[in-house]
């Protein structure tokens, strides 16, 4: 794919470029008849390629990736293993390198995703997230901050016709025990979907209106498609409100809402009823 360009979104968009083409390579040449070893096999190799051209073409910056060694460790995630303090860099590329391993390594699913984020120190916004992509290899798309989709047209339909029922993006394999009862209190129906990468796309395309995590994730899970959704427009957040906040010293970052800008107070009203 030629030398990656300079700007940093155009170059994170390069990047899950890559990396989504080695994963579907990957995926024709071993099939899918160990899934274990194809999930092993497709996070070293996304991670491999995305840390070996971040360590040639932004050098001088910081990375947490979620394959690196004691990742999820508050004390050991303080330092990237390249040996750059990523609490005192002033850039830090935040990374998962295969968001959805169980989507990945089964037959004919595409809502599997290649996150790459930067986070920069003195940025504008309290994520301080100034660049990002979501690779959708399976789908054969990326969505990045360097051109961000524009704010879903369907969702400024419905926020006009304000009758149709809200669609909520909820996790196959473990979604928030109280999302039943909120989706029945605001009149959503649920649609079950694989990695946050991919549920947080199907916000910013459209697809769906909101997407509500609470039970635990890191901020490589949503580091790139916040800093997508967020570039288009759409509201993200902690489900009590606060600001999302990345490159901390624990690496947790367990909740998250993302959703059209409208239905924001809605869903956070119907939070604070049913998430305590």
């Amino acid at each position: 794919m030629g030398t990656p360009p300079t700007i940093d979104g155009a170059f994170a968009r390069w990047l899950v470029a890559r990396a989504g083409q080695a994963l579907l390579g990957l995926r024709a040449e071993l099939g899918f008849a160990d899934p274990g070893g194809l999930k092993s096999a497709g996070d070293k190799v996304s991670h491999d390629l995305i840390r070996t051209e971040l360590a040639k073409w932004r050098p001088g910056d910081a990375v947490l990736s979620e394959e690196d060694e004691g990742s999820r460790l508050a004390w050991a995630a303080e330092m990237d293993p390249e040996g750059v303090s990523r609490r005192t860099a002033d850039r830090v590329w935040i990374v998962d390198p295969l968001d959805g391993t169980r989507e990945f390594a089964e037959e004919g699913r595409s809502d599997w995703a290649v996150h790459v984020a930067l986070w920069s120190r003195g940025a504008p916004s309290p994520h301080g997230l100034v660049a990002g992509a979501v690779g959708l290899p399976g789908q054969q798309r990326v969505l990045a901050t360097d051109y961000p989709p524009a704010y879903p047209p369907m969702a400024l339909e419905a926020a006009a016709a304000g009758s149709r029922m809200i669609r909520l993006a909820a996790s196959r394999s473990r979604p928030p025990v109280f999302l039943t009862d909120l989706a029945d209190d605001v009149g959503a129906h649920l649609v079950p979907m694989g990695s946050a990468g991919a549920k947080i796309a199907a916000v910013v395309t459209g697809e769906v209106d909101a997407y509500i995590h609470a039970g635990g994730q890191y901020e490589w899970d949503s580091a790139a498609p916040v800093a997508v959704a967020t570039a288009t427009g759409l509201h993200a957040s902690r489900i009590d409100g606060s600001a999302l906040k990345y490159n901390e010293a624990d690496p947790r970052l367990p909740d998250l809402l993302v959703c059209r800008r409208d239905l924001a107070p809605r869903l956070l009203a119907a939070l604070r009823r049913h998430s305590g």
